[in-house]
């Protein structure tokens, strides 16, 4: 069921069981489809399926297979710096979701001062993360600290991690889609808003919860749940909203 995945459950630290939050550009009520996670902009009819747009995880004793083992072992060596960063990453839960990219803008994404990008992000949450779990039920890949057996970053969640697969990476898809987004709203920092959405998917191999070809594979479900969002025409009228709402922020 959508509710139980790891995904939603990750993500579901705000909001009232229930209440009903306002879409952007047209003013719809959009119900919540977990405690604290509003519906995204697909049906289950658009969403893009990751069963079929994805190769299969690589098989164990591949090439393919012993590069992820070695990525793995490269990303857990990483230093505290790093570590401490993977682990702010991993927080999917609203408002300090927001942090993972506010770090590199020149405007921050609030609430109060851009809500309707706040909203885009938390309606796009559910899109990205969602898109991921056909190929994540099929495979139902073992997550590296479950082979490597060493710790992560938030051993909390691990629990909730075993019984979820790891290819492809839920949160990579999810921040890759973020910054997508995010470089069509702030187009001249598009450089760094990439580079950014780039180590946040990286992060879920610091974290030692997610392989190299995981991470990549949640990119590429990143970049095909933008394509389906851009024929989504109240995510067009929203992303007019929100270009709008930056632009009167920049220039009052």
């Amino acid at each position: 069921m959508l509710a139980s995945s790891s995904i939603l459950a990750a993500a579901s630290g705000s909001g009232e069981p229930g209440k009903q939050e306002s879409a952007t550009s047209l003013s719809l009520d959009v119900r919540e489809i977990h405690p604290g996670i509003p519906q995204g902009y697909l049906s289950q009819e658009e969403m893009p399926n990751s069963l079929l747009i994805l190769p299969p995880p690589p098989d164990s004793g591949s090439s393919a297979w012993e590069f992820d083992i070695e990525m793995a072992d490269y990303y857990l060596r990483m230093d505290e710096g790093r570590k401490t960063q993977a682990t702010m990453d991993a927080n999917l839960r609203f408002p300090e979701a927001v942090e993972a990219f506010n770090m590199v803008l020149d405007q921050d994404i609030t609430e109060e001062d851009t809500p309707h990008l706040y909203m885009m992000l938390r309606r796009t949450l559910s899109d990205a993360g969602l898109s991921t779990y056909s190929a994540k039920n099929y495979y139902r890949r073992k997550r590296p600290f479950m082979v490597n057996h060493l710790p992560t970053c938030t051993p909390d969640d691990e629990e909730m991690l075993r019984k979820d697969g790891s290819y492809p990476s839920g949160h990579t898809a999810i921040g890759w889609t973020w910054a997508l987004i995010l470089t069509e709203v702030f187009p001249d920092q598009a450089d760094e808003i990439l580079a950014r959405g780039k180590e946040f998917g990286i992060s879920r191999a610091v974290c030692n919860v997610h392989w190299y070809s995981d991470i990549v594979a949640g990119r590429m479900m990143g970049a095909a749940t933008l394509a389906r969002l851009h024929a989504n025409e109240i995510f067009r009228l929203d992303l007019q909203d929100v270009r709008e709402e930056v632009k009167c922020l920049v220039n009052p």
